[in-house]
């Protein structure tokens, strides 16, 4: 069905507006797991920066921590990292935001992106909230249950149990990911349990934040190799290459570093930078 919105005209010598049709198309029912085109209810002004990332979904990590034992810090950075903190194609599109692929239990909307291989399957959700309650149940999975033994703020140990039963297969995850929470002190947030005061409104649910502690500071190890990991975060007009002479790498170096298969970059990527 089409709807045509016409314009009227003032008469000769007066200026007339222009406006282009609106085709408003009667939507037909899909298969469950039919790869779909999601479009972006919600118009994104700019591209996020990390800082901008956790602000907004601090609170949503939480709320998902007191409910599973998850470490909040755990899921931000996962998050950071896998959604190119908010601005990846699957963030954008599919409210992804932690590249869970499809499996023969997910019955909800799918679409095909490249990853390791060409047009691999990926979850769509509604929203990016729904994404993260997700990523709570992913982690429930068998495979992950050591994961649940190990104390709430032990971000290092979740971080490398994740690498070992397989979440990521660069080599440097648990790396990545304990390096961000200690640049951005995501730790503060598994503080929470009973600083977080929940209020619910009759539409949604508002969780503030009061942490008493002051935010940790990161523990400079004496074991620790002298070579400190840097992580980049992609800004407007950065390639690969421009990148690798930045920081002394070939552009090979920073791909096998970053496991990337796709040369494109996107704005707010977090790339390690350092051997």
């Amino acid at each position: 069905m089409r709807i045509y919105i016409l314009i009227a005209c003032a008469a000769l010598s007066m200026s007339c507006t222009t406006t282009k049709a609106v085709i408003v198309k009667k939507e037909t029912k899909k298969p469950a797991n039919a790869p779909v085109k999601v479009f972006k209810t919600n118009t994104i002004s700019k591209n996020k920066t990390s800082i901008e990332y956790i602000e907004q979904f601090k609170s949503i990590a939480i709320e998902e921590m007191l409910k599973s034992g998850i470490p909040a810090s755990i899921t931000l950075a996962q998050g950071l990292l896998e959604s190119a903190s908010g601005n990846s194609t699957l963030a954008t599109e599919a409210n992804n935001h932690f590249g869970i692929k499809c499996n023969t239990n997910w019955t909800g909307p799918t679409i095909l992106k490249d990853d390791d291989a060409a047009g691999e399957c990926f979850r769509v959700y509604e929203n990016a909230e729904q994404s993260y309650r997700d990523h709570t149940e992913f982690l429930k999975r068998a495979r992950y249950v050591s994961l649940f033994q190990l104390d709430r703020n032990d971000y290092k140990g979740w971080a490398h149990g994740l690498k070992k039963a397989g979440y990521a297969t660069n080599p440097k995850y648990a790396d990545l990911l304990i390096e961000l929470i200690e640049r951005y002190t995501l730790d503060q947030y598994d503080r929470a349990e009973k600083n977080v005061l929940a209020q619910t409104t009759r539409e949604e649910k508002v969780i503030t934040e009061i942490i008493k502690e002051e935010p940790k500071k990161p523990v400079v190890e004496a074991e620790k190799a002298p070579l400190a990991m840097k992580i980049y975060e992609v800004k407007q007009g950065d390639t690969l290459y421009s990148i690798s002479r930045r920081f002394g790498l070939t552009v090979d170096d920073i791909k096998i570093l970053n496991s990337l298969q796709n040369p494109e970059l996107k704005l707010g990527q977090l790339l390690l930078v350092s051997k």
